[in-house]
């Protein structure tokens, strides 16, 4: 009797234990912009149960993805280390844009992330937890080598193959799907199935949803209401302002079933974006730039915590962090040990959540670019440094209020004081030539200590006299 009852006792200590284990629910949405949620700002888009879960937090003011399109900001996301490190440049190895207009033969790097890098998925798998990724993934045919006991719709794809009505070819489990389901709440379903699941088990959930991302493809159960909405004066786009509903409504249900559970005070809420907004649907402003260009609107994302008696309420944090820091920080939160072999470009975000800002310590942060990304054409192509291409070869660092951008085809400098200009209108670098030269000697340590490669042959089927009629021809000079 007395061993029935220790082990009985021993069975409800586990248990206990294994509830007070917090849980991570990482929202991890696909070309959201800065400005594209009702806290950050929208005046369209509508964002309910975002804006509620943000005000219950902290908001990151200054949160950045650590490269400007998706694969690659996935990459360091889930690797912790800068594109150097992992050789994730872009999406896909080849050239982009036109032969004729590239003046630098690029650095292709690699589409699949190495299996050998140790992924806080599987820092946290490994800690007892279980693990699941619904949505895209991007980064190699299967997810689940790299730490997770279950995947839904993760492949290789960027996007939706055929849109986000049915049919889904080549999407893993999503199971039978009616055909007005739209995409979005197939995978929150999914979502939701797993949090009823887990109730006595501690669990990391990554729904990295493919909302927003291409193709514009409107829910159509909700696409009435913002045809005889009126436009804002930042946001406008219909299908968009659909989309982003759809992926708040999935975030209010998956609420309610914590509730429901009594889980969501031991669940820790991180919401993040993998780039800035796509550029012909949404607006980033005051920012400069979108998806794929390194100014303010193609990397400045949206982010807060929710951390249950940690975080406290209503607080802003408006100290720069990335995307790399995401790896130590949720290890950190959920008592893991992080690889010890692995280098980690970030830091933990721990001290700052907890309000140990005076533990902080400035740092700079980094981005490399050694490839090409074209340009979208039409109306925002005029708004960047040229309509041909997204971003050219490029290294950017950001310390303190500074920002200096560097491309490699000419050598050009661009320096922002992005206290007095968060648009980056004003090009210091002549102005201000000790800071420029200080920044440019931190970037081109960082850059060898790292081992980035820097594009340096020109390409053969390089054009001047067609790159400079192509760029007069949209209308701008260079």
């Amino acid at each position: 009797m007395i061993r029935l009852l220790l082990f009985a006792f021993s069975c409800i200590s586990f248990a206990t234990a294994a509830n007070e284990k917090p849980n991570l629910l990482f929202l991890f949405l696909d070309d959201l912009g800065w400005k594209d949620t009702g806290y950050m700002g929208s005046d369209f888009y509508e964002t309910p149960n975002l804006d509620r879960l943000a005000g219950e937090g902290m908001i990151f003011t200054n949160a950045y993805a650590a490269a400007a399109n998706c694969a690659p900001a996935r990459a360091c996301l889930l690797s912790g280390q800068y594109t150097p490190r992992h050789q994730i440049f872009n999406v896909g190895t080849g050239p982009r844009g036109k032969a004729a207009h590239r003046r630098l033969e690029h650095i292709p790097g690699v589409d699949t992330l190495d299996p050998g890098i140790t992924t806080w998925a599987e820092c946290i798998q490994s800690a007892g937890y279980k693990t699941a990724t619904m949505g895209k993934w991007h980064l190699s045919n299967d997810p689940l080598p790299y730490g997770f006991d279950i995947n839904v719709a993760g492949t290789h794809s960027g996007s939706p193959p055929k849109g986000y009505y049915p049919p889904h070819p080549k999407v893993p489990g999503l199971g039978e799907v009616s055909e007005d389901e739209y995409l979005t709440d197939t995978i929150v379903a999914h979502a939701d199935s797993f949090l009823r699941d887990q109730v006595d088990a501690p669990w990391m959930l990554y729904l990295t949803l493919f909302a927003v991302h291409t193709p514009l493809d409107a829910n159509r159960e909700i696409l009435p209401k913002y045809k005889s909405k009126n436009p804002g004066d930042l946001h406008d786009h219909v299908a968009m302002a659909t989309m982003i509903e759809t992926v708040d409504r999935g975030v209010g249900r998956l609420i309610k079933t914590l509730e429901a559970t009594g889980t969501l005070d031991r669940t820790i809420i991180v919401f993040f974006s993998d780039n800035g907004g796509y550029g012909p649907a949404t607006d980033m402003a005051p920012l400069k730039g979108y998806k794929g260009t390194y100014y303010e609107g193609g990397i400045r994302v949206p982010m807060f915590v929710r951390w249950p008696e940690v975080v406290a309420a209503g607080r802003t944090c408006d100290i720069p962090v990335s995307g790399v820091d995401l790896f130590p920080t949720f290890c950190e939160m959920l008592g893991v040990d992080l690889p010890k072999e692995q280098p980690l470009d970030g830091v933990s975000l721990v001290p700052l959540l907890r309000g140990q800002e005076h533990k902080w310590r400035e740092r700079s942060l980094f981005w490399h670019f050694p490839a090409y990304l074209q340009s979208y054409g039409g109306p925002t192509s005029d708004e960047q440094r040229d309509p041909l291409f997204r971003s050219r070869p490029c290294s950017v660092i950001r310390k303190g209020k500074w920002k200096l951008h560097e491309y490699f085809e000419r050598g050009e400098l661009e320096l922002y004081d992005l206290d007095s200009d968060i648009g980056e209108e004003h090009n210091l670098v002549d102005e201000k030539e000790a800071v420029a030269a200080t920044l440019k000697r931190e970037l081109d340590a960082w850059r060898k200590k790292i081992g980035a490669p820097v594009p340096i042959l020109k390409n053969p089927d390089y054009d001047p006299v067609a790159e400079r009629r192509a760029i007069e021809k949209a209308g701008i000079r260079r």
